[in-house]
């Protein structure tokens, strides 16, 4: 399908939305990079659907809605519409571009528990939603969960009311309730697809069943302790005894307990029951003993100490502080005396420092820190006397996107300067094996500021950023003209 579909790239719908670049498609779908002039928007995603008349209205209506909605972990979905490829008639809906989803990551790792109860809370305020407002997802998949901008949001495009029927549908998938063959739409359904959709992201397989007759799937061994009983309510075949949204959030929220051991064992004689589902780990409590009563002279006798050794690191701190800054101001006196522009034009060549990225131990990404020089301090040459970077941003990469790296990806953009130091002009000179790191340096590069220049004539430069799960660092280079 995918020959299909990308014969249509280069056309324009209903001559405003241009198909810039096909991006993924399905036998009964296709998704297109567009845009949006309407909001300013230069990259919008646009996906065409084969017109059914059975269903064009239904569809349309569906779309209509969700347009209408706002939420801020919900796809925006910005016009609908027909229109006509090749005498084939189709419809169209364009909506806000997304730079990953999640069936992207899981082909290369599993997610961790953390990261799932991360992508858990925004999921399910999005469905607490749209349930209150008796509308369903629809088609909650690893597909339809996106990133915008560092910011999970889930698919609009397939919402609808509850209680619609679910046969239109014609073809099922693993992802789809059982009671979705001969019933309707309903949040329990979403439900039953949140955990199809858990078992994927924490194992990258979903769960089968054995035949239809089965009451419940057999679980994957690898799936953490601590998801095994929400998914096992999720999955269950009826209805009625799945959880709801609120029923979830409760649970995300409480904390973990852990399980009492056993005070007396049962004679070797009586028979174990078997376990099935894997035990969590015992973690050790602390313990809540009452602390032994403190003496009146112990109580006064620690703060005393205490207080002596705050004084006594602030006055060596002092100390050092000042003869710190007394032997600077005495060893800058005399080598600013003794610069001139001779010795200053015939220093070693400098590359722009590299700047490393937010600390990977953080539970959220840190932005990256613009690296600038004051305007009153002269800048410095490299060794063929052109002028040296006064500003450096870095692509700001999150950790769910970092962690999805192995080794280390290089992005070359290549950069033309004008005479006021600005960067006029950016082309990905090595785009590496990524487009989403790609976009994320040229990014950047348009926001790299270079000390101003004697000539009117351009100046072009190699930017190099080094993408790494550790984090991101760039330098500049000069480049020669083409």
């Amino acid at each position: 399908m995918t020959e299909v579909w990308t014969k249509w790239e280069s056309q324009v719908i209903n001559g405003v939305f241009p198909l810039r670049r096909f991006l993924s498609g399905s036998d009964h779908s296709a998704v297109f990079l567009t845009e949006y002039k309407a909001q300013n928007l230069p990259n919008a995603a646009l996906k065409l659907v084969p017109a059914n008349p059975a269903l064009t209205e239904a569809r349309l209506s569906h779309w209509t809605t969700a347009a209408a909605l706002s939420h801020p972990h919900l796809i925006r979905l910005l016009e609908a519409g027909r229109c006509q490829l090749g005498g084939l008639q189709f419809l169209f809906v364009v909506m806000e571009y997304a730079e990953q989803t999640l069936s992207q990551i899981l082909p290369q790792r599993a997610l961790t528990p953390d990261e799932v109860r991360e992508m858990l809370l925004p999921t399910l305020d999005a469905l607490a939603f749209l349930h209150r407002m008796s509308l369903v997802q629809g088609q909650l998949k690893p597909a339809n969960i996106l990133v915008v901008n560092d910011q999970l949001k889930l698919a609009s495009d397939t919402i609808r009311p509850a209680g619609e029927s679910a046969a239109s549908m014609g073809q099922f998938f693993v992802y789809d309730p059982p009671e979705a063959r001969d019933g309707s739409f309903s949040a329990a359904g979403d439900i039953w697809s949140l955990g199809i959709t858990l078992v994927e992201a924490l194992t990258q397989y979903p769960p089968a069943w054995p035949d239809e007759g089965s009451a419940t799937a057999p679980l994957p061994t690898t799936l953490p302790p601590t998801f095994v009983g929400i998914v096992r309510q999720c999955l269950n075949r009826s209805p009625s005894n799945r959880p709801t949204v609120a029923d979830l959030q409760a649970e995300l929220k409480r904390p973990p307990q852990a399980p009492v051991a056993p005070v007396s064992q049962p004679p070797a004689s009586v028979p174990q029951p078997r376990v099935s589902i894997p035990e969590p780990l015992v973690r050790e409590v602390p313990s809540l003993a009452t602390p032994p009563r403190q003496s009146h002279k112990e109580r006064w006798l620690v703060p005393a100490i205490a207080l002596l050794l705050v004084i006594s690191v602030a006055v060596w701190a002092g100390l050092r502080l000042f003869s710190s800054q007394t032997s600077s101001q005495q060893a800058a006196a005399p080598a600013a005396a003794s610069q001139s522009p001779e010795t200053s034009s015939s220093a070693p060549s400098e590359v722009a420092p590299a700047s490393s990225s937010a600390n990977t131990a953080e539970s959220k990404p840190v932005p990256s820190q613009p690296v600038s020089r004051s305007p009153a301090q002269p800048a410095q040459s490299l060794a063929d006397g052109s002028p040296s970077v006064l500003h450096e941003e870095i692509p700001n990469v999150p950790r769910s996107a970092r962690s999805t790296i192995h080794g280390r990806i290089k992005v070359t953009v290549r950069v033309t300067v004008d005479s006021s130091g600005n960067v006029v002009h950016e082309t990905l000179e090595n785009a590496g094996p990524s487009r989403y790191f790609a976009r994320r340096a040229t990014r950047a590069a348009r926001k790299w500021k270079f000390a101003p220049a004697g000539t009117k004539d351009s100046r072009e430069w190699l930017l190099r950023f080094e993408f790494t799960r550790a984090g991101t660092t760039g330098h500049a280079v000069r480049g020669r003209k083409r």
